[in-house]
């Protein structure tokens, strides 16, 4: 039999044969209220989904300097792009919030660290895996932190060459990491989403689960990843996609987040084992309707 890979995310196992992982990814989606926070977990607990995600940075690490005194309008009044940037990050006391509200909800969460001192911060909770974003693919000294938690890395692949994809698994190492597919628009065209890019993905790395991360608006390019082969998915929620903030639009609200996961579950179920075989509940239409007798 074909070795499949699969990975460990917490409790779960994660891989072909395995049911699909589906992470709501909050980010920061909350605009800062922790309030916001707990309902985009209930709501991707309500789902169905295995996992929330959020992304934690150090302000002034991710920041260009050039940036920081930037003045820009926020819900919050006009204020400098690093005091933004602080308004809209969560720190321990927050996520520890979460992290208890997650216990209580049954459902995982974990992050995109954007940078060193984002993954030590992380590795105060026990966490199932680190995300490490398309933007950061390109960052070896922050691959190489990820790498030292023993943690299970999710590399997305958006706004990357095969070259910049194969270093970087090279830097996290191939044996406890999940690659997912995306394309870094929001929202993403349809036909820039290239969905094929996971059974590349498959092919060119055989040993290593692949995921997809989608950007995209509507739910049925998700499905058709599902359908491709996908065995991690992840899409941005929000409570409204009219809400400040430049993922909301690209983001999938409460009701549509419950009718994708009921969806993969059905795919799921559909896909099957790929061995053809005449069902019991075929019998009866084959006695009624089949002239012709031959051989099984």
């Amino acid at each position: 039999m074909k070795h499949q890979p699969t990975r460990t995310l917490g409790s779960r196992t994660v891989g072909p044969d395995h049911p699909v992982y589906v992470t709501g990814e909050i980010g920061i989606n909350h605009n800062g209220d922790l309030d916001k926070a707990l309902a985009l977990v209930d709501a991707a607990a309500d789902a169905g989904c295995d996992a929330v995600k959020f992304q934690k940075r150090t302000p002034e690490i991710c920041t260009p300097r050039d940036q920081w005194d930037i003045e820009r309008d926020t819900p919050w009044g006009r204020m400098t792009y690093i005091d933004y940037r602080h308004r809209v990050e969560f720190g321990e006391t927050e996520y520890r919030a979460i992290d208890e509200h997650c216990r209580a909800r049954g459902i995982a969460w974990f992050a995109s660290p954007w940078d060193t001192e984002a993954v030590a911060f992380l590795e105060k909770f026990d966490l199932p895996a680190h995300k490490i974003a398309s933007a950061s693919l390109t960052d070896d000294e922050l691959l190489r932190a990820v790498r030292a938690t023993g943690r299970t890395a999710i590399l997305s692949t958006g706004m990357s060459t095969p070259r910049q994809i194969r270093h970087a698994v090279e830097v996290l190492g191939s044996e406890n990491i999940l690659l997912c597919h995306a394309t870094s628009t929001y929202p993403a065209k349809a036909e820039e989403l290239n969905l094929r890019v996971i059974e590349s993905l498959r092919r060119d790395y055989p040993n290593i689960p692949i995921g997809y991360s989608g950007h995209e608006t509507g739910l049925q390019t998700t499905l058709a990843a599902v359908a491709l082969g996908a065995v991690f998915v992840e899409r941005h929620i929000t409570l409204d996609r009219a809400m400040w903030g430049s993922d909301q639009a690209a983001s999938v609200e409460p009701q549509g987040l419950t009718r994708l996961v009921r969806d993969i579950r059905t795919i799921e179920a559909a896909l099957g084992d790929g061995v053809k075989r005449v069902y019991d509940s075929e019998l009866a239409p084959m006695k009624k309707l089949r002239r012709v007798l031959a051989p099984a």
